[in-house]
């Protein structure tokens, strides 16, 4: 199990960034393969901090980090944002250093890089309130949604010339970076100029303004599957925000919440609910009608059933979200006492009452016997 990123870095969860900055450049300087030769504990090591400084020196990493853990950064599957939390995959930790540090003498040597003027777009996140109903059946949802999408205009460039308008920065000659040697050290920082592209351009579209994208209010139509629940999370891949000038589009995460129902309550794939009966009814038995998500079912009631007894109905709960069949409904019987009485039913309740013997009643009876000697 891949370890929590703070602890890695021995930072805490509220730490800013220049607490993590400090934090990764003493533990590099301690694991840098060339301090370490030939131990691959430490080699490890150096890659583990470096990934976990990428996510949490990025605001928009670590925000997903915080949310989804290290689900955020799988590919595949309903949690996985495709690699470094859908950010395009964790960087060559050597890379990192070398941002850090600007190549110290024996430490990565300043390796120089192209940088790439396209950047990922992020992903959204939508929760979704939809009825018990809904998620027994499933249901297609249309949803509205404010996101960037590419820039028609510039077909995406961000510049009016589109491919051709790019021009390599002559400030950082094209590596995103800038650097500056003060004595045995040399440290790189993001390039002003282009704001680590490594690519200006000289003539930018007026409807994006050299983004690429531009907001616009979006409606997309999502397949909500038969179980979903409460927290379940599902992915509407290449829905979320637009690359910087062409880059990758993020994903829309939707977090389902389930709203409570009227008559039924959920555990799992089970469904519950408390039926009020006849008094009559209990004391005879006979067919009851009890609602399902299906509709009516019919559920046989013997004579002399007490309130609290739990009927079970087969394959009348939830389905399962991944497959393997449905749940049960639990009918738990309440046995209702009659009220407002009219002096003819009083009276008519007082005869039979008097036919009453101990075996009509062996519950009080069994708990009279129990507590006669706390009752004289």
């Amino acid at each position: 199990m891949a370890k929590d990123y703070y602890e890695v870095l021995g930072v805490a969860k509220d730490a800013d960034e220049s607490a993590i900055k400090k934090a990764y450049r003493k533990l590099a300087m301690k694991y840098h393969p060339d301090r370490n030769p030939d131990n691959k504990e430490a080699e490890a090591k150096f890659k583990e901090i470096g990934e976990a400084y990428e996510v949490l020196s990025d605001a928009d990493k670590r925000a997903a980090y915080d949310r989804m853990g290290h689900d955020a950064f799988k590919n595949g599957g309903m949690g996985g944002m495709g690699g470094a939390g859908g950010f395009g995959g964790f960087t060559d930790p050597m890379d990192i250093f070398a941002q850090m540090f600007g190549g110290m003498a024996g430490f990565g040597g300043g390796r120089q890089r192209q940088a790439n003027p396209r950047r990922p777009g992020s992903d959204l996140r939508y929760d979704l309130d939809i009825t018990l109903d809904e998620a027994v059946t499933g249901c297609d949802k249309v949803l509205e949604i404010e996101r960037l999408v590419p820039c028609n205009a510039c077909n995406a460039s961000g510049s009016k010339d589109g491919a051709k308008g790019y021009k390599t920065c002559p400030t950082c000659h094209g590596s995103g970076v800038v650097t500056r040697q003060s004595g045995f050290f040399v440290q790189q920082s993001t390039c002003p100029t282009c704001r680590g592209l490594g690519q200006t351009i000289s003539n930018p579209c007026s409807s994006c303004h050299g983004e690429g994208r531009v907001h616009k209010d979006v409606k997309i139509t999502l397949h909500i599957p038969p179980g979903v629940d409460t927290g379940t999370k599902l992915r509407s891949s290449g829905n979320g925000d637009a690359g910087l000038r062409g880059g990758e589009t993020g994903d829309l995460y939707v977090f389902i919440e389930v709203k409570p129902h009227a008559i039924f309550t959920r555990d799992g794939k089970d469904l519950s609910c408390t039926m009020p009966v006849p008094f009559a009814l209990a004391a005879q038995g006979g067919v009851l009608s009890v609602p399902t998500p299906d509709g009516a079912a019919k559920l046989k009631l013997p004579a002399g059933t007490s309130g609290g007894t739990i009927f079970r109905v087969r394959s009348k709960g939830m389905p399962a979200l991944k497959g393997g069949g449905r749940g049960d409904l639990m009918v738990e019987i309440l046995v209702e006492t009659p009220t407002r009485l009219n002096s003819a039913q009083k009276k008519a309740l007082e005869s039979f009452t008097a036919t009453l013997e101990s075996s009509n009643q062996p519950d009080a009876t069994d708990f009279l016997r129990r507590a006669a000697k706390y009752m004289k």
